[in-house]
């Protein structure tokens, strides 16, 4: 979760999914540790190493992917997906933002309130969203 100074949160538009907001998130490769992960995948999917470690969530947070959902390439292994959530603050600026620099994850980006996002989210990852802003509470 990248956080700006006026606590609002970055969101990003999947590009191969319209009107499919969501926070940064992806896999932790071998030899990885989580924390590791998620600067690389803000670094891939933001475009931005302009960040400072918050907190990391306490636990493991999980969610079912629904059927119709689920990427082709999980062949059937897979019904949803354990993530480890980090608060990060953001020491940039808009500027320093580049959804573009690698892979195309995000087609457009926005900062939003906590209420906003609720709103956006598709709702099989509500309850996650809702279990990260709980924990987090405290920095939104």
């Amino acid at each position: 979760m990248l956080i700006a100074a006026d606590r609002r949160i970055f969101v990003g538009n999947r590009a191969d999914r319209p009107d499919s907001w969501q926070m940064p998130q992806g896999g932790i490769d071998e030899g990885e540790s989580p924390v590791e992960a998620a600067c690389r995948e803000l670094h891939e999917e933001v475009g931005t190493a302009k960040a400072l470690l918050l907190r990391e969530s306490a636990k493991w947070i999980t969610y079912e992917v629904p059927e119709d959902r689920r990427p082709a390439h999980w062949k059937g292994r897979w019904r949803g997906q354990a993530q480890r959530w980090f608060a990060l603050a953001f020491t940039g600026t808009d500027a320093d933002i580049d959804i573009h620099a690698h892979d195309k994850e995000f087609d457009a980006w926005r900062w939003v309130t906590k209420h906003e996002l609720l709103s956006l989210i598709v709702p099989f990852k509500r309850t996650v969203y809702e279990a990260v802003f709980e924990e987090f509470s405290d920095l939104l």
